[in-house]
Order: structure tokens, then C-alpha cells, then sequence
């Protein structure tokens, strides 16, 4: 597997994790609109944009003997 494949799940369990962290705080409302919830709006912009760039690496690079 890619790096950058093996990074979209990664990216997705930190995101994630992050995000329970802020919810779990006392001063955060548990269903704020995700404006308010940055952590989760940067994952979803994360894996987007890895799933961007992996395929346009595996749809344009030559791939090696494999």
C-alpha cells in the first residue's frame, strides 16, 4: 500500500479521536453544528484531499513492476 493510502485511515482514527476528546469536554454542547467542531470539519477535509491525491497518483504515475 501507498503512503498516502496508508495515511486516510490513520488521518481518520486521529481525526476521530480528537473529536471525542472535544466532545467529552464540559463546555461543549454534544450536538453543536460541525462549525463548531473543527476537529471532525479538518478531518473531512483531510481524507478528501487524500483521496484526491491518491487517485490521481495511482491514475497518472507508471507503475513499477508489480
Amino acid at each position: 500500500m501507498c503512503m498516502v493510502c496508508t495515511a486516510i485511515p490513520t488521518t481518520v482514527a486521529l481525526g476521530v479521536a480528537l473529536d471525542a476528546r472535544q466532545r467529552r469536554s464540559a463546555s461543549y454542547r454534544p450536538h453543536a453544528s460541525l462549525r463548531r467542531r473543527p476537529y471532525l470539519l479538518l478531518t473531512i477535509l483531510a481524507v478528501v484531499l487524500l483521496l484526491y491525491l491518491s487517485a490521481l497518483i495511482h491514475t497518472s504515475l507508471p507503475q513499477a513492476n508489480s
